[in-house]
């Protein structure tokens, strides 16, 4: 491809609308997707390789003691026919700016739906959510879809890369919504240089150019991790992101996610079910029973 933008205008409105709605709500046809607006983008001299996974420094890594992250008595049911099937049934949870909280439960416990409550992706029943001291699950969408864009990024189990584009398009595809066309085109080789180095930071240099189906799982995963960063975000949300990886590739991601939260102070929360990678957290809770328990 030419020009991103090119490929972005030239395909059909109807088709255009419907890949913005799915990078800026959050949505895709497999499920949800995380989509980040740019706020300081890295330059080149930010990007540092000494080692796969190390991604620009944006400050000192300091663990704060106040809540960057809080959940407050959340509940969330869901209706199966006549039937209601209680999920969440009072959860709070608190995370410190710069920490690494992993979430463990067995399948079932309800551990996905809590991280999309706490990326805004659904609401709860009841209770409430802050970030920054900021209340947000009762936010307007058009808000919470701006907090994803500018705040937190998310990634999942299954990827949720778009097919029609390739890994470097993937990457920048937040940037090509974040931004107008001029204001994509006047910035469009910077955004190119800070997606490639991302790629090239979490092992995918060599991939710039090929589509999802010419990855492998790790690979994809990997893309999917480096389009979560592109906005440099203050938050990240993994839903079981080794989970459809074989152990050793789930090494290699839990590496690069440890680096992030080291070198970046990224907050980070990931759910697994795995205790052997829960235990490489800063901190490690359990959700049972609709719960969180220590």
């Amino acid at each position: 491809m030419n020009d991103d933008r090119e490929l972005w205008a030239s395909q059909p409105t109807e088709e255009r609308t419907s890949t913005a709605d799915r990078l800026l709500t959050g949505s895709s046809p497999g499920g949800p997707h995380m989509t980040m607006r740019p706020r300081e983008l890295a330059t080149t001299d930010d990007l540092v390789g000494q080692t796969p996974g190390i991604v620009p420094a944006r400050k000192p890594r300091q663990v704060m003691t106040s809540s960057q992250l809080e959940a407050v008595n959340l509940t969330k049911s869901y209706q199966k026919g006549k039937i209601n099937i209680p999920v969440l049934t009072g959860v709070s949870l608190s995370v410190r700016e710069g920490e690494f909280l992993a979430i463990v439960g067995q399948s079932g416990s309800g551990k996905s739906t809590l991280l999309h409550l706490l990326g805004t992706l659904d609401a709860p029943d009841d209770g409430e959510i802050y970030f920054d001291g900021r209340r947000i699950d009762n936010l307007p969408s058009a808000q919470r879809d701006t907090l994803r864009n500018r705040q937190i990024g998310m990634v999942f189990q299954f990827y949720h890369l778009l097919p029609e584009l390739t890994t470097l398009e993937n990457v920048l595809a937040p940037l090509m919504i974040a931004h107008s066309t001029l204001s994509y085109l006047r910035q469009r080789r910077r955004h190119r240089r800070v997606a490639a180095e991302l790629l090239e930071t979490v092992g995918l240099g060599h991939r710039l150019k090929h589509k999802p189906r010419e990855l492998s799982g790790g690979e994809m995963q990997r893309a999917a991790i480096a389009r979560a960063l592109v906005a440099r975000p203050d938050l990240l949300l993994a839903d079981e992101p080794t989970g459809n990886l074989d152990r050793a590739t789930g090494r290699d991601i839990m590496q690069i996610l440890g680096t992030l939260n080291r070198q970046e102070n990224l907050t980070i929360v990931m759910v697994t079910h795995d205790q052997a990678l829960a235990d490489q957290a800063d901190r490690v809770v359990h959700l049972a029973d609709g719960r969180i328990g220590g």
